[in-house]
């Protein structure tokens, strides 16, 4: 069965949400790893009306062990607005994956595309509860595949837009009462999402960003894309039915549509028109939640300000939540979770394991 073939509607709100709906094993799953991309229902944007989503999941090929496993739901960064850019269908899929790690630990790792990425639904970029449900529901759908024997304990690991996709999960999770969330880990998170855009010390990178996220909430919201000049729509919309490549310098055309977007925007504020204000505003992330946290973060990241995290942090830790601090070398925005990767897992193994969550609210400045 494909993986696109869709269901009547009726059918989809007749069911609950984690259901799968098709899956297929991967055959390029790393030595040791079993994985299927799947299919299944995940709430939505009101997380009563049902709609379709993709995802892998990932299980130890052995399955000589009888107790539940530990789940870690990886959220990805930012691949892309388009359908084309669902990162379960690029070829590079396991290899960009940090979390593939956790499998050989023992874990179930489940990666969800959120919703509109790999579908026909528009893609809700940065917007954070469909996004934090779809990524719960990705962890129901573990849970009723018999062959990765997931248990209800799960930790969420994710990067840049991943990391706000994380943030987001936690402060959704009490939607989720059959399901245990311990721990929640973002690397170079969008948190305040307004001080993000104007503080991207990149001026390419913020523009790429700016097309990203004007595009899909125009559609998404359905409202009119009213931005820049005359000409500054298609240049978002051509930005942003690109896919990002991790391996790849952009295009030409792109880059040359980054430079015009520049110069389209150098006197408008997007981050502070009404509706993109509001949307920016309602999206942002609060340390609503219980759990311990891991953030880390290069010190003179291009993309996400070190500082708005580093004030994110503040207001966690004033809030009693116990928060470890990853202090990376480096101006790299994309390699943030690859190269905190194995103090990540460590601490994921703790919050397993029970272990006291470490605390680095006293030393941060």
């Amino acid at each position: 069965m494909s993986l696109l073939v869709p269901f009547h509607a009726a059918v989809l709100v007749a069911q609950e949400p984690g259901t799968i709906l098709a899956q297929e094993p991967m055959a390029s799953a790393p030595a040791g790893v079993t994985a299927w991309r799947i299919r299944y229902l995940t709430g939505g944007r009101d997380g009563v009306a049902r709609q379709e989503a993709t995802a892998v999941i990932m299980a130890p090929a052995d399955t000589t062990g009888r107790a539940p496993r530990g789940v870690v739901a990886w959220t990805h960064g930012t691949w892309g607005v388009a359908s084309k850019c669902a990162p379960s269908q690029g070829p590079r899929f396991f290899e960009v994956t940090p979390a593939v790690s956790a499998v050989a630990m023992g874990y179930v790792v489940v990666a969800p595309d959120y919703p509109g990425l790999g579908t026909e639904a528009t893609h809700p970029y940065l917007i954070g509860r469909p996004t934090g449900q779809s990524v719960i529901d990705a962890v129901r759908a573990a849970r009723a595949m018999p062959a990765a024997n997931a248990g209800r304990r799960y930790v969420v690991w994710g990067e840049s837009q991943g990391g706000h996709a994380a943030l987001w999960t936690a402060m959704t999770a009490s939607a989720a009462p059959e399901l245990e969330l311990i721990g929640v880990a973002a690397g170079a998170p969008p948190t305040d999402l307004a001080a993000n855009f104007r503080e991207a010390s990149d001026p390419n990178a913020r523009a790429f960003l700016t097309a990203l996220t004007a595009d899909s909430w125009s559609r998404y919201f359905d409202m009119p894309l009213d931005i820049g000049k005359r000409r500054t729509p298609g240049i978002i919309r051509k930005l942003a039915s690109n896919c990002i490549s991790s391996t790849a310098t952009p295009r030409l055309g792109a880059l040359v549509g980054m430079i015009a977007l520049r110069s389209d925007l150098k006197n408008d504020d997007f981050a502070a028109r009404t509706p993109w204000s509001q949307i920016m505003a309602e999206n942002s992330v609060s340390p609503s939640f219980s759990v311990p946290l891991l953030l880390a973060q290069t010190r003179e990241d291009p993309l996400v300000s070190p500082k708005v995290t580093r004030n994110f942090a503040h207001k966690a830790c004033m809030r009693g939540l116990k928060v470890r601090w990853i202090d990376l070398p480096g101006k790299d925005h994309a390699t943030t979770a690859s190269q905190s990767t194995f103090a990540t897992l460590q601490w994921i193994e703790d919050r397993f394991a029970g272990a006291p969550a470490p605390d680095d609210c006293g030393t941060l400045r």
